[in-house]
């Protein structure tokens, strides 16, 4: 009966597809690739495709790539058990245009979307389960976490325009999480249009359709630089000491 009563569950869940976003050039770490480096002894990318391979929401994997990294990725994937990624694709002249390539070769099955950075190795298996039940419920669903910082808007000459209200401010992280047509319309939309979205939910946005937040994680941190690199280090020893 256990076994049935699980059959049943899973054919409720609306079958979801990660498209991880991994063509950026990772201009600001110094000419090096920021997904390959070592994190604690394993790759950027293959810690983050270990939690989304680890999330019991997610179906399939599609990883958007530069040309030159398809190959390795996919060896990536094979090294580190990651038997969800059922395509590494090219991306393409942008970040938004690389997601919509990954969307275009998603499961037909897939009724979600979930769009993940490829360098937020410290993102949790419960953290993209907690957001993809979200979208089930709401359609578009964002991880976000509370900005620490005061926030100004400047002027071109430099000069503050305005201090924004820290008190509803989030940053948004991923995945972001969105009903599949409505993604792949967004950003067909956004593409055609040249419009500069800086995210997927902000592509959403531009349509007039309500995205929903989901409480993010504070070590869900996206890796930019080398400094984020030592961060994250530290954080991921913290969590080794903590078990």
């Amino acid at each position: 009966m256990l076994p049935f009563l699980k059959k049943v569950r899973e054919a409720r869940r609306p079958r979801c597809t990660a498209l991880v976003a991994a063509a950026g050039s990772s201009s600001r770490m110094g000419g090096v690739d920021k997904l390959l480096q070592p994190l604690d002894g394993v790759p950027v990318l293959a810690r983050t495709l270990t939690a989304l391979q680890l999330a019991a929401g997610v179906d399939e994997i599609v990883i958007a790539a530069r040309e030159e990294d398809i190959l390795e990725f996919s060896q990536l994937c094979r090294t580190y058990g990651i038997s969800k990624c059922s395509k590494v694709v090219r991306g393409g002249e942008s970040r938004a245009h690389s997601v919509l390539l990954a969307a275009l070769e998603a499961s037909p099955e897939a009724e979600l979307l979930a769009v993940q950075d490829g360098a937020r190795p410290l993102v949790t298996p419960e953290l993209i389960d907690r957001v993809i039940a979200a979208a089930a419920r709401c359609s578009a669903a964002v991880p976000a976490v509370p900005v620490k910082d005061t926030v100004k808007l400047s002027r071109q000459d430099g000069a503050v325009e305005e201090t924004l209200e820290r008190g509803r401010l989030r940053a948004a992280q991923t995945p972001q999480v969105f009903e599949a047509s409505l993604l792949k319309a967004a950003l067909q939309s956004a593409l055609e249009q040249g419009a500069p979205v800086t995210d997927d939910a902000s592509a959403v946005e531009r349509l007039g359709k309500t995205v929903f937040l989901v409480d993010g994680g504070e070590e869900n941190l996206k890796i930019t630089t080398p400094l984020d690199l030592a961060v994250a280090e530290a954080i991921l020893q913290g969590r080794e000491g903590a078990r």
